[in-house]
């Protein structure tokens, strides 16, 4: 089969269960987490339920979960990977995330958004590599550009996922997948060469890479595994860690937006890295757990200049 053909839709096999969190749970706010944009072709919220496709380390599965008014989830999945993606579901839902380190009285904003919102979870996927390019098409371009790139890629190199989802999912391409697509392929879906470059180069070591970005320690021990990696920074990394393994203490340094977020928060003005790394030093361990606060605090900073545009600078 060649690269620009998307695979068969695999057989579809069921498991339901029912899942009983024991922690407060915002299931909403926490797989949301996960989708790439309103129109990602790996997720779908329609009516109530939640459908996530992936490519597990058993193969592809559809994962379809539902709240009920008890707090517990309905949860069903199909095809190969279902019996991985439904032992996964717990960590989906943030059933490994331990907020009882967390203080959130150092600042007055953190400890009311943090009251109102006991729920919050930080979900993990456990699929490093497909985090991984995610993150990488993500860099230095608008949400918009990348979400883009994502569906059409995945849409056209990824696999049908099985079940019956109200419209079409699409697992990512496996590994070997993303280093085979050509990069005329890439051009087309709106990837700057130095991105591409990079997820094929992450293809070559993809399965060593995600194994040992999972078996590290620490975030440090993490960020040297993913780093080494040319064209994998601190930003990529820290991505990374967040979708992935749920990383309490990742923060997005050398973002466009995120420092600014975070001092006009916290102190009512702009900060850069610099400043963002010393008003986050108080929550140390639990650095993200703030910043998904801070952004659901409604905090922002009232808009001086134009929209930042996307910008193409693909060669024609």
């Amino acid at each position: 089969m060649s690269a620009t053909e998307p695979e068969p839709e695999p057989r579809a096999a069921r498991i339901d269960t029912v899942y009983r969190p024991q922690h407060p749970l915002d299931f909403w706010t926490t797989v949301g987490q996960t989708r790439r944009g309103r129109n990602d072709p790996t997720h779908l919220h329609d009516r109530g339920v939640f459908w996530r496709a992936s490519r597990t380390p058993r193969g592809v599965a559809t994962l379809a979960a539902s709240p009920r008014g008890d707090g517990s989830i309905d949860a069903s999945a199909w095809g190969p990977g279902a019996e991985w993606a439904i032992a996964q579901l717990p960590a989906l839902l943030g059933a490994l995330d331990d907020p009882a380190p967390f203080e959130a009285h150092h600042h007055p904003l953190i400890a009311a958004v943090h009251r109102r919102n006991p729920g919050l979870r930080l979900t993990r996927t456990d699929l490093v590599f497909d985090a991984l390019v995610a993150s990488i098409i993500e860099q230095k371009v608008t949400g918009l550009q990348a979400f883009g790139a994502w569906r059409v890629l995945v849409t056209r190199f990824g696999t049908r996922a099985p079940g019956p989802a109200p419209r079409a999912l699409f697992a990512p391409p496996p590994i070997a997948g993303w280093g085979a697509i050509a990069s005329w392929a890439w051009h087309r879906a709106g990837v700057e060469p130095p991105q591409s470059r990079t997820v094929v180069r992450a293809a070559r070591v993809g399965q060593r890479l995600a194994e040992a970005t999972a078996a590290a320690v620490d975030g440090p021990a993490r960020d040297r595994v993913l780093m080494s990696l040319h064209g994998v920074g601190v930003w990529t990394s820290a991505e990374t860690r967040i979708r992935a393994l749920g990383d309490a203490d990742a923060v997005s340094f050398a973002d466009f937006h995120l420092a600014n977020q975070v001092g006009y928060a916290l102190t009512g003005s702009r900060v850069d890295d610099d400043g963002m790394r010393e008003l986050l030093e108080p929550w140390a361990g639990q650095r993200q757990r703030v910043v998904r606060l801070i952004g659901l605090s409604g905090a922002q900073e009232p808009r001086r200049g134009p929209r930042l545009h996307p910008e193409d600078h693909r060669g024609r």
